[in-house]
């Protein structure tokens, strides 16, 4: 990937980013075995300095340039500041990340981010590395996962919805929002909705009056209102549900990741009209996709 060859080819990506423990690195599996069976060339890139277990094959590895448990114990640092660190690190390492890559040419990339927040909220580093795999005709996505449970408390909900739009004002790439986890959601209590007023970010003013029976809440309803506000405002943020045991649910997602980045309108792999179709009709696919998904969890929870 010199400079002479960056015009000369394109390569799509998924950055994949989220709190920790919100299923990234078992996405990266799950969608590297997913889309091998399709006949996808999958590079997965672990960009995680305190990721040890890695599940997926992984080709290139920030731990042969840097590792957190190094920089933790040589500079002292906390593990969110070890964290920083080794993002501006990377930062001031492009050309080691390029000569990694550039053995890979022609696949499709799963970089796989570490879970620190605010390195997708207001931290510049990884915001500075992604522009510049843009620069060398990198066409990404960022699909950005949240752990579902959040759906069964109206307050995080919030607080989710709150974080998903920073992270879109801020890392600026085509975004992807993912419900993780789904087939646990019930476990962690009963929605106060159904599962597509959440995926598609109905009307919040139900949320707000939900939360306002609780007492607690009760004393901060203005402020409740003012973050809706906001979110309805801008009016960006939607989740795509996802079960990564499901193939239906995981090629929901691909398609909707695959429109985002513009995969679904090269010519890298034949497209039947059905996928072409999928990628067009948008809202009401992924409606009847959250439905199916819904009912599944139901059955799957019935027969428990």
């Amino acid at each position: 990937m010199s400079e002479g060859s960056k015009g000369s080819s394109l390569a799509f990506g998924q950055v994949v980013i989220g709190p920790p423990g919100s299923g990234k690195t078992t996405y990266c599996h799950g969608m590297q075995e997913f889309m091998g069976r399709l006949g996808r060339k999958v590079t997965v890139v672990n960009l995680d300095p305190a990721n040890e277990t890695m599940p997926y094959q992984c080709s290139v590895d920030i731990a042969e340039l840097i590792t957190l448990p190094d920089v933790m114990d040589s500079l002292k640092l906390g593990p969110n500041g070890g964290l920083i660190y080794c993002m501006e690190y990377l930062e001031a390492n492009f050309d080691w990340l390029q000569e990694k890559l550039a053995a890979f040419r022609g696949h499709y990339y799963l970089f796989d981010c570490p879970g620190q927040v605010e390195l997708y909220t207001h931290h510049d580093a990884l915001k500075n590395i992604f522009a510049q795999l843009v620069k060398w005709n990198f066409r990404l996505a960022a699909v950005h996962l949240v752990d579902s449970h959040y759906c069964t408390d109206p307050g995080k909900f919030i607080s989710v919805l709150c974080t998903s739009l920073s992270t879109m004002l801020h890392v600026e790439l085509p975004h992807v929002n993912v419900l993780s986890k789904m087939d646990l959601i019930e476990q962690y209590g009963k929605l106060a909705f159904n599962l597509d007023y959440y995926t598609e970010v109905l009307d919040l003013s139900y949320l707000v009056d939900h939360l306002a029976s609780d007492p607690f809440f009760r004393n901060y309803r203005r402020l409740n209102e003012k973050l809706v506000e906001v979110i309805e405002d801008y009016s960006l943020v939607s989740f795509v549900p996802l079960n990564v045991q499901d193939k239906q649910s995981m090629r929901q997602v691909m398609q909707a990741v695959d429109k985002a980045n513009g995969y679904s309108f090269g010519d890298q792999e034949h497209r039947s009209l059905e996928a072409l179709m999928s990628a067009a009709v948008g809202a009401d696919f992924h409606f009847t996709s959250t439905l199916a998904v819904q009912e599944r969890s139901l059955r799957d929870l019935r027969a428990v």
